[in-house]
């Protein structure tokens, strides 16, 4: 592997570490109850927006909007 594949390689994965490491740091939804999930609709296989609306641990009714693969891509491709 030549120097320069090398520096990307280790910044690449200094990256990765410091995202992984933030990942944790954000707090948890309080989801008590789920009251419904949708996701915007299309035809192929991709990335979608989603949206879960919820019940917290309050009773109050909030939504989470997240962004998942769409459910047609059941074989993960």
């Amino acid at each position: 592997m030549n120097p320069n594949n090398w520096n990307i390689f280790i910044a690449a994965s200094l990256l990765a570490f410091t995202l992984n490491a933030h990942a944790d740091t954000k707090p948890k939804p309080d989801i008590q109850h789920i009251i419904a999930t949708e996701q915007d609709n299309t035809a192929s296989c991709g990335v979608v927006n989603a949206h879960m609306t919820y019940l917290d641990s309050h009773g109050q009714q909030r939504v989470l909007n997240y962004s998942k693969f769409a459910d047609n891509c059941a074989d993960g491709s």
